[in-house]
């Protein structure tokens, strides 16, 4: 079995499934997907993702808000995160973190929120999902500065293998997407190829970075397949082991996850 440790489900583009999420993710569980990780970016779908879980057994959620969806001038309140926390099917805390790529001019509202999330996380002992782009000197220092008790996972991992094993260092798990499948990732697949195997997740992201051979178009949670396989052939493992250790490594991760 595997789990999309990362995904959007409120997102997806369906047209591939008459428009059905029920359709989309019975596909993905005929390719033996059987969790599903939905992601919180914002207060706006913090309701949307909680449905989710009430709906489909197999959904769990995080509740957050991402680096580029904190509003101008405000970090999220710590009240009202923690209050989001309660729903007994938000496993994580999260999406949260530092981007700089988009944002670079926003750095010390970023902070200020990712502050607050990590707060969260230390008051709640959920782990945290952290997207970082463009600020690796930043995240690294404001996760040693937390220093939680429990681990987090630094999600679509595409920075190199001293970041990685700076987080790894720390306690934290690393996830890969369909990013690794693309031609110019050689600097990626070299950090797949030493991630220890207990310490390894994998996700979509989708609707984002459909990987090869289906790239360019709505990525969907049914193509964790195709990131797990290529994942096993890189590392030299096999598909069923690999599926098997990447959601044990779940399971450990979000413990409250209802992974069966």
């Amino acid at each position: 079995m595997l789990v999309d440790s990362h995904c959007h489900l409120d997102r997806l583009d369906l047209s591939a499934h008459d428009g059905s999420l029920d359709a989309a993710l019975e596909a993905a569980r005929q390719r033996g997907v059987g969790h599903f990780l939905c992601i919180g970016v914002s207060a706006d779908n913090a309701a949307d993702v909680k449905a989710l879980t009430e709906r489909y057994a197999d959904v769990d959620c995080s509740v957050g808000v991402h680096p580029l969806d904190v509003q101008p001038g405000a970090a999220p309140a710590l009240d009202w995160l923690l209050g989001e926390l309660n729903h007994p099917r938000v496993v994580a805390i999260g999406e949260t973190g530092l981007d700089y790529h988009y944002e670079p001019e926003a750095a010390d509202l970023q902070q200020l929120s990712f502050r607050v999330h990590l707060e969260a996380a230390q008051q709640t002992g959920k782990p945290v999902v952290i997207h970082t782009r463009g600020a690796r000197a930043d995240t690294l220092a404001m996760l040693r500065e937390a220093a939680l008790p429990q681990a987090g996972v630094l999600h679509c991992f595409t920075e190199d293998w001293d970041m990685a094993k700076a987080a790894l260092d720390m306690g934290y798990y690393i996830s890969l997407s369909g990013i690794v499948t693309f031609r110019n990732a050689d600097a990626l697949r070299d950090v797949a190829r030493q991630v220890p195997a207990d310490r390894l997740l994998v996700e979509t992201d989708s609707p984002y970075l459909a990987p090869i051979p289906h790239r360019g178009k709505p990525n969907l949670p049914q193509y964790v397949r195709e990131v797990a396989e290529f994942l096993a052939m890189l590392r030299g493992e096999s598909y069923e082991r690999f599926a098997e250790q990447t959601t044990e490594n779940f399971k450990r991760l979000f413990p409250l996850a209802r992974v069966r």
